[in-house]
């Protein structure tokens, strides 16, 4: 039988392309109307933003994966190569000084760099309680983005060049050093992520993590990519007993709205 994945009623060039390639699979493709969630969704697998995964997952019984919300900020200074502290938002709110600062699994806050802690979202309009992550501001010469699959690297694309979108390959000079860092952090991961890495100081760390459900691919090889995406968001009876511990929390439900790939 046909496995179903759900897509948001609007797609990015990069969600079309995904859907293109799983329908050439032999998958069931399906798009929900916004504001309004069929009563007997019945779905495997996804490709889109929290805000949709978090209407639809839980309704179609799909186990979304994702990294813990404090890990970028718990990983060693060498594999980040910058300050990173995890922190409710209500202690960043006495911030004196510039930094990056963003939600670590979702949009919640506008990622970027505020020039203190009041310039961030206040209590009219976040939790105080809400987790972010308050990062050293640096600026990578190049990005890329991999996609990760059982520790092992299994596509991959640049995406920015000095922080402007410049796509292209990763290059082959790189491939041993993002192993080598996909190495160093996979023991902490779940076995379906995208991993974003960078060259700062003429070296290779981590930007962060993202969930591969909910990630655009750029140049990465389609096929290889729903590779990944297709486990990262799969059925609840798919899990591994090691995938658990990184199941994205139930949220309220909500209404679904359109939305982006990070």
């Amino acid at each position: 039988m046909s496995r179903t994945m759900l897509f948001p009623s609007r797609l990015t060039a990069s969600a079309e392309a995904v859907r293109a390639t799983a329908d050439a699979r032999g998958l069931t493709t399906v798009q929900p109307a916004a504001v309004h969630l069929p009563e007997a969704l019945a779905a495997d697998h996804l490709h889109a933003g929290p805000t949709f995964a978090d209407v639809v997952a839980p309704a179609s019984g799909i186990a979304c994966l994702e990294a813990p919300p404090a890990w970028l900020a718990d990983l060693p200074y060498d594999v980040v190569g910058r300050t990173i502290t995890a922190m409710p938002i209500r202690d960043a709110w006495a911030l004196r000084y510039p930094a990056f600062v963003k939600a670590p699994n979702d949009k919640t806050l506008r990622a970027m760099v505020y020039t203190d802690g009041t310039r961030l979202p206040g209590v009219d309009a976040v939790d105080p309680d809400t987790l972010v992550l308050v990062a050293e501001i640096v600026s990578f010469a190049a990005e890329f983005r991999l996609h990760v699959l059982d520790g092992m690297m299994h596509a991959s694309s640049q995406y920015a060049v000095h922080g402007r979108l410049h796509l292209g390959p990763l290059p082959a000079e790189l491939i041993p050093a993002a192993a080598a860092l996909i190495g160093e952090v996979v023991e902490t991961l779940p076995s379906a992520i995208v991993v974003d890495v960078g060259m700062l100081d003429d070296r290779l760390v981590v930007i962060e993590a993202n969930a591969a459900w909910a990630s655009g691919i750029y140049l990465s090889d389609v096929d290889a990519a729903l590779d990944v995406i297709l486990r990262a968001a799969a059925p609840v009876g798919d899990l591994s007993p090691r995938d658990k511990a990184f199941v994205r929390p139930v949220t309220v439900r909500a209404t679904l709205t359109e939305e982006g790939m990070r």
